[in-house]
């Protein structure tokens, strides 16, 4: 298995820590909000990951964090008239919800930075004692000048931050680029008792304390988005190495940008979609298929035609399945022969050379095709197994007969577009009759100021 690894920006052979287990650190929520549909992809992702690592034979232990406090929440806090737990509480379990409903699996372990306050002041205390650190005013912070390669995974120099900093509102930093390792606490604020007074902690040490915590000393894989590289990765880089001179992890992963027609997702743009937004019209593996027929290092292009594409490709796996009458054979032994291996090593192939789940959705149409051709159900037995490692046809038993899954999405918009037709006629009976029929079908109706949303009723 061959990783692309940001941190020399290539790809290298895979080499675990321990033979036969591979352990993995994805930055998690911070949970101030609902997730957006960005965000989903290195949800998506990682779950293959930690799917084909398991497949191939290894035991995996994935953690995935929860930031449960930060700037972020205390002034979502403010806008809703809720104390800082109580919007961590109810962000936290949306994210589960909609972890669910995406049918992510959930990681081994979920901590949240509020559970490891102690380990962060401990890891706060060597910093200071071995002169990477210093406090002002209450506040702590890491002196990024003291580190020799600060700036390795991102690839920025201390001179050009330095350079490129606009006027420093923060006169207590020796540099620019020097980070918040504690936080001194307002009123009415959060806080906790440390020796600099209280406060909380920055972002950036919160996930060295868990990921060394759970994981070990180093660990293989550290992954997320591509817009953590800088600053969240590198500050990280460079506590975990000031402390005890070893690697965090081995590799560092990354995936592309999200852009919404070719622009980047902005709320100011009325673009910004989460993922519960997406999920009343498309399905979850429509969703992970847009995803996945991209490889996950390259930037990717969210419009309507392409998801309607990928909604419709898992819908003609699903008829491969059906039309084989998969609940009657499911049960039968089966042997592959070298036919149907061939197909299976072009999949392992695929997703050993730094997971191109691309390539791997191309041998699940290669092997649908191989059916529909000799209607060998063996073949239908290795497309669901290799469908189940990118995270398709799960629950399949309920699937298949489900019959509101086969509700067609194109033709409740077609109704929803009549029924808006019908109220600008001002023809309200006819646009509630189209209404009530809709849910008498278990289809849910909710007009908002930008459009009308759907849903199925469970």
């Amino acid at each position: 298995m061959k990783i692309y690894n940001t941190l020399i920006n290539k790809k290298e052979e895979f080499v675990p820590v321990e033979n036969g287990k591979v352990k993995m650190y994805v930055c998690g929520p911070t949970v101030y909000n609902y997730f957006h549909i960005g965000n989903a992809r290195p949800l998506i992702f990682f779950d293959v990951v930690k799917n084909f690592f398991e497949y191939i034979g290894n035991e995996v232990t994935l953690v995935r964090n929860v930031t449960d406090i930060d700037d972020k929440l205390i002034n979502r806090s403010l806008e809703e008239k809720i104390p800082v737990s109580e919007i961590a509480e109810k962000y936290t379990k949306a994210f589960f919800a909609d972890c669910k409903a995406l049918e992510i699996n959930p990681a081994d372990h979920h901590p949240r930075a509020t559970e490891y306050i102690g380990e962060m002041i401990e890891l706060i205390k060597q910093l200071e004692e071995k002169k990477y650190a210093y406090e002002v005013n209450g506040d702590v912070y890491f002196s990024v000048s003291k580190v020799e390669k600060y700036g390795k995974l991102s690839g920025k120099k201390l001179e050009d931050l330095q350079a490129g900093a606009r006027v420093e509102a923060n006169k207590q930093k020796k540099h620019p680029a020097d980070f918040t390792l504690w936080k001194r606490a307002k009123p009415n604020e959060p806080k906790w008792t440390s020796p600099w007074g209280d406060g909380r902690p920055g972002w950036h040490t919160e996930c060295v304390v868990m990921s060394r915590k759970l994981l070990g000393g180093t660990f293989d894989i550290h992954g997320g988005g591509i817009d953590l590289i800088f600053p969240h990765h590198e500050n990280e880089i460079a506590q975990a190495e000031a402390t005890n001179n070893k690697k965090l992890a081995n590799y560092w992963m990354h995936n592309g940008y999200l852009n919404i027609e070719g622009e980047k997702m902005s709320k100011s743009l009325n673009n910004f979609f989460t993922a519960r937004d997406i999920l009343k019209k498309y399905n979850a593996e429509a969703i992970r298929f847009f995803f996945l027929s991209k490889h996950y290092r390259s930037p990717i292009d969210f419009n309507e035609n392409i998801i309607k594409e990928s909604s419709q490709a898992v819908k003609n796996f699903y008829n491969t399945i059906k039309n084989a009458d998969y609940l009657t054979i499911r049960n039968n032994e089966l042997e592959y022969s070298e036919i149907h291996l061939k197909h299976k090593n072009n999949f392992t192939t695929a997703m050993n050379d730094d997971f191109n789940t691309a390539k791997a959705i191309s041998v699940l149409f290669d092997i649908t095709k191989a059916y529909n051709k000799t209607k060998d159900p063996a073949f239908i037995h290795l497309l669901i197994e290799l469908g189940n490692v990118l995270g398709f046809f799960l629950d399949l038993d309920v699937k298949l007969s489900n019959d509101l899954s086969d509700i067609s999405s194109e033709l409740i918009e077609l109704f929803i577009n009549y029924r808006n037709r019908l109220k600008k006629e001002k023809n309200w009976e006819m646009a509630d009759a189209i209404r009530n029929d809709l849910k008498k079908m278990g289809i849910v109706l909710k007009d908002t100021p930008e459009g009308t949303d759907w849903s199925i009723e469970k």
